[in-house]
This record gives C-alpha cells, structure tokens and sequence, in this order.
C-alpha cells in the first residue's frame, strides 16, 4: 500500500525536447511504462566520432552531442519547438537567429548550418540534428524520468550562499514538500507521481554542466564543488523508470511506501 505525502506537490514538470537546449513547461504529461517524458530529448546536435544511426539507434554518452557540459553558450539561446508544426525557433537575445522545419531535409540543414557558425571554434565537428523513432537521447541508457525535491535546492542555497536556478538541473519533475535530500531514500523502492507509478533506480550524479546559469550561460558556480564541500557527495535528484502509467500534472500528489 501506498501512504499519501499530504504536503509533497508537483510544482513544475519540464521536457527537453532539444539535448542541450531550451526546457518546455508543461501542465500535464502522460507517462508509459518504460518510457521518459513523451517528447523529452527528442532531438540531439550530433558531434561525436562515433557516427549515430538512426535506424539503429544505440545510446552514446552525452560527449557525443553539444551539450552544456562543455558548451555553455548554449545557455545564451532560447528555443522553442512546436510539435504541431515541427518547427524549432531560435532566438539570442530575444530576437529569432533560425527557425527550421525539423520534419524536412531543408529545416534541419538550417539548424544544422546556424548551430555550425554559432558554436565555431568550440565544437569539434559540424553539429547533426538527430533524431530516431522511439529514442531518447538521455544522460543514461535507460529511459527513465528525473526528479528533484525542490527542499533539496534550498539546502544547497544555504552552502552556495547564493539563489540556485532549478533549471540548472534539467529535471522533470520538481517536487515540493519533502525534506532535504529525501528523494534520496526512494532508491530501490516505488513512488507514484500523480496517476503513474515507478522504481526509483539511482541517485543523478552532477556534472559542469550544472555550473552554468540557465539565464546567462555564464559559469558562475561551482555546484559539484558545493555539494561535496556542504554533504559529500555530488548528486541531486534522482532516476525513475515507470513501471505503470498514467496522467501526472502540475499540483499532483507524490506517494511513496
């Protein structure tokens, strides 16, 4: 049986739909078993040496895309997808810089031709817009989902000495009213975010790419640093594989055993 965290709430749920790029705030999302966040790193900039196949698609660590670990001018972009019209807009500085049809040859060569002259010098090949059916261009094999409680993030405040941006963390679902570092104590067992229900697989371990401010694309804080320097470890949220699906929205419960 399952007992109610009255007070733990879903705030925000985000998708990625471009690895790297701009999140997407949603209201609500439908998860299936096995699967992340339907759209979630749908797409990728491919730079890798190791060519991807999208008809055999294979997972490949996130070194192989451009990625906020090591490009953080990313972070100075805003990009929006319309899924309806397979569109992605990019914009720098508020005003559009490229916009391309992802479902057409000639919208992808236009991505494809921006992200080259915008990221000259930094990447080590011309950037590839990816993408393959039923694929998730996650940090981890897996496909999972990512959760943080929003408790957590305030605790690292108090050793950062400064506001730290959720978005920082690229999660999916950000989660309100638990204690500090809670989520921890889910690993090996199950939760259920709103109607869904999952196992909870690993703590995230973090990376540089949690140094860049999400606003700014400057790097302005050493989170890994602040997390061994304040608890001993650098993780923050956690892994979820849903093992059942349903509908999960913004002001959902969590129930945990």
């Amino acid at each position: 049986m399952m007992r109610a965290l009255m007070t733990a709430t879903i705030r925000r749920i985000c998708r990625y739909p471009v690895k790297g790029l701009s999140p997407e705030n949603l209201t609500q999302v439908t998860l299936a078993p096995g699967e992340g966040v339907p759209g979630d790193r749908r797409f990728a900039l491919h730079i890798g040496n190791e060519p991807f196949d999208a008809g055999a698609p294979a997972w490949q660590p996130k070194t192989h895309f451009l990625m906020l670990m090591r490009h953080e001018r990313l972070a100075k972009l805003h990009t929006q997808f319309d899924e309806a019209t397979g569109v992605l807009t990019v914009e720098r500085d508020g005003k559009p810089v490229a916009h391309g049809d992802l479902r057409e040859p000639t919208g992808r060569t236009v991505i494809e031709q921006f992200f080259a002259a915008y990221m000259a010098g930094e990447a080590t090949r011309v950037p590839r817009l990816v993408e393959a059916s039923d694929h998730m261009f996650s940090d981890t094999p897996a496909k999972v989902v990512s959760v943080i409680g929003l408790s957590s993030l305030k605790d690292l405040e108090r050793v950062t000495r400064a506001r730290v941006d959720p978005i920082r963390f690229r999660a999916n679902f950000y989660v309100d009213g638990l204690a500090p570092w809670e989520e921890f104590g889910w690993v090996g067992r199950e939760i259920a975010l709103g109607a869904a229900r999952g196992r909870v697989t690993k703590r995230i371990g973090r990376c540089a790419a949690t140094n860049v401010n999400p606003q700014t694309g400057a790097r302005d804080m050493n989170v890994p640093l602040a997390l061994q320097d304040g608890f001993r470890h650098a993780d923050c949220g956690v892994y979820v594989e849903i093992v059942d699906g349903g509908a999960v929205s913004v002001g959902d419960a969590v129930t945990a055993p």
